[in-house]
């Protein structure tokens, strides 16, 4: 069984550096992508960051880039999403993706809530 499991959520005051943690279970993850989407209140979900699982090659969105970080620990099967100098409008509820390229293959974890206060 597949699980996506992410945890480091939280309140969080403006300029703060929480981690977020994925836990990846439930097959191989060499050929994946894995990635971090959020959604506020209101909007789409939309991508963050997103790091190949074999090569580890990260991809950032310009909203982010500089300030956040993804990493993976492949032995502990575990991404990561390090948030620096947060904003208020980085609140959402924050989920862990993992995304086969060639079979369209998709999960989702159940999401993190991150709320940032001014």
């Amino acid at each position: 069984q597949v699980q996506l499991i992410e945890s480091g959520g939280g309140l969080v005051q403006a300029g703060g550096s929480p981690r977020l943690s994925c836990a990846a279970s439930g097959r191989s993850w060499t050929i994946y992508t894995m990635g971090w989407f959020r959604q506020a209140p209101g909007k789409e979900r939309e991508f963050v960051a997103a790091i190949t699982w074999s090569k580890g090659e990260e991809y950032y969105a310009d909203s982010v880039k500089g300030r956040f970080a993804i990493s993976r620990d492949v032995p502990k099967n575990m991404v990561y999403l390090q948030m620096n100098s947060l904003k208020p409008e980085d609140t959402a509820v924050y989920f862990c993706n993992a995304d086969h390229p060639y079979s369209g293959e998709d999960y989702w974890g159940q999401g993190t809530q991150v709320t940032v206060s001014s």
